[in-house]
């Protein structure tokens, strides 16, 4: 089976009159991870331990362990303090966003040009936050 672009699917969708037509013909194309096996995969690409990763992420162990069990799912915000804690890219961040059903940062918005920023520099939560709040911002946490 031919894998299809986001684009073509875009473009099914809006040309296709049947909502359930346009669901049958491409259930094997939606994303079905959850946000759990999600943080799994990009965890298991790094060298910290999940202590370390939770005093990075700003939060608590209990917290992060819920997540990467499955039992909580974390917030936009949240996500990005785990994205910042882990050191993702912006790339790996941007991908991970939407696959978990939140919107992408995007550099028109200043909170997100900030936050975005950060993570392209590797630059710590708590300096992040710091700018955020210092332009007005709402922090991460």
């Amino acid at each position: 089976m031919k894998d299809k672009s986001t684009s073509d699917l875009s473009q099914e969708l809006m040309s296709e009159a049947s909502i359930d037509q346009y669901i049958r013909e491409n259930q094997s194309f939606f994303a079905n991870t959850n946000v759990a096996e999600l943080l799994s995969q990009l965890y298991e690409k790094k060298t910290l331990t999940k202590a370390a990763l939770a005093r990075k992420a700003g939060m608590s162990e209990i917290y992060l362990h819920q997540v990467f069990s499955g039992r909580r799912n974390p917030s936009r915000d949240r996500l990005l303090c785990l994205c910042i804690g882990l050191g993702c890219s912006l790339e790996e961040t941007q991908r991970l966003l939407p696959q978990a059903s939140y919107a992408q940062l995007y550099p028109r918005i200043k909170r997100d040009a900030i936050i975005s920023h950060g993570i392209l520099h590797g630059t710590e939560l708590n300096e992040i936050n710091d700018k955020l709040f210092s332009e007005n911002e709402k922090t991460l946490l």
